[in-house]
């Protein structure tokens, strides 16, 4: 009917749909406000802090503007942008965070005293390497014209079919490697062997280090690594191991280089048997050139530097955090208290000891 009445004149059916919705709520007269005002940029501040997952759609309509002013009032006014949350292996507890920082600040001191430290780590997990494995994003890309179609795949799962392997390295080659038999899991005796194999093998390949025994072993928390057993096999043959923070993989070198770097190789391919993985899993990882691993243990260096640096930005977040409540609460008995200020003190005085604490735990960062 307003089509037929107004003709060109006429609302849009969106826009009047949206003038019935707001009738329908109690609104009778005025328009949605398209001026960027401080009390709109007030308004659009409070509702973002309080919910910071709202769209453009429901701020715009809880403020009562239009969807462009909101847009460039949080962009403009407040600097403000939307992103995805970054996936992470594990969120770390303030504990987590500060036995990272000691333990990449133990390491790093190391091997800033001992030119030879790096050189002398053997480190080493286990991986599951598949029969098939799902190409990346980045290996299925190609190049294409400006008139071609985009290219298309369907999705893939891995295979059912795979066999663990189990690698230890140094700062030059491979030490040693070997699979899972089949129907065996990696428990502690089966780690055991493992441990017994790669002393074996550090005899034969590093005799140097094995005679003045002075390579040292840093494999992961997994219950099999740190079993008593294996600790206490460990500790009988006075095998030297380096402490390794937990849920942090990008401190860990087979993690971040030598896994990546091996199955990348073996991703899109069909391996037709158990045979035919090992074979093709030994074949690209004696390929690995020695500049590689050298170029492993500079970056595991740096990465050491990088987390003692962040550790020391979030020791003094906390510190920080610490002394603002505690001149929140001074602000705010003071006033209670006014005159009589003894149990002011008798808390100042408990905080001053956690203070202490803070700033001993914060020394490598000042000193």
């Amino acid at each position: 009917m307003l089509k037929i009445a107004f003709r060109e004149e006429a609302m849009c059916r969106t826009q009047t749909y949206e003038w019935w919705k707001r009738f329908k709520e109690g609104r009778t007269s005025g328009r949605l406000s398209t001026s960027k005002t401080d009390d709109n940029v007030a308004k659009v501040r409070e509702v973002i802090r309080s919910n910071r997952r709202l769209t453009v759609r429901e701020v715009a309509e809880e403020v009562s503007i239009s969807k462009t002013v909101y847009h460039e009032i949080l962009t403009e006014n407040l600097g403000m942008h939307r992103i995805a949350a970054k996936f992470v292996p594990c969120l770390l507890t303030d504990e987590q965070k500060q036995n990272r920082f000691d333990v990449s600040q133990e390491l790093l001191d190391r091997a800033n005293d001992d030119d030879n430290f790096l050189k002398n780590i053997i480190t080493g997990d286990e991986t599951w390497v598949y029969g098939y494995d799902v190409e990346t994003k980045v290996q299925s890309s190609q190049w294409v014209s400006k008139t071609s179609p985009r290219p298309k795949k369907s999705r893939q799962v891995r295979s059912h079919f795979k066999v663990m392997q189990a690698v230890f390295f140094y700062s030059e080659r491979v030490v040693h490697y070997e699979f899972l038999p089949q129907g065996r899991t990696v428990n502690n005796e089966y780690y055991l062997e493992v441990m017994q194999r790669l002393r074996e093998a550090v005899r034969k390949k590093r005799p140097d280090a094995w005679r003045e025994n002075r390579w040292m072993l840093q494999h992961d928390n997994a219950p099999s690594h740190s079993s008593f057993l294996v600790r206490d096999f460990l500790a009988r043959h006075a095998t030297t191991v380096l402490p390794q923070p937990p849920y942090s993989p990008g401190l860990a070198p087979a993690d971040f280089f030598l896994f990546p770097k091996l199955k990348s190789t073996l991703k899109g391919r069909r391996l037709e048997s158990i045979e035919a993985i090992k074979t093709n899993s030994l074949a690209h990882l004696r390929s690995i050139p020695k500049t590689a691993f050298q170029e492993c243990f500079r970056t595991l260096k740096k990465r050491w530097q990088r987390c003692t640096v962040e550790g020391s930005s979030f020791m003094a977040t906390r510190l920080n955090s610490f002394k603002a409540r505690l001149e929140n609460f001074y602000a705010i008995y003071s006033e209670i208290f006014r005159t009589d200020l003894v149990y002011i003190y008798i808390y100042i005085y408990a905080c001053t000891i956690r203070a202490v604490f803070l700033t001993y735990q914060l020394k490598n960062m000042f000193f």
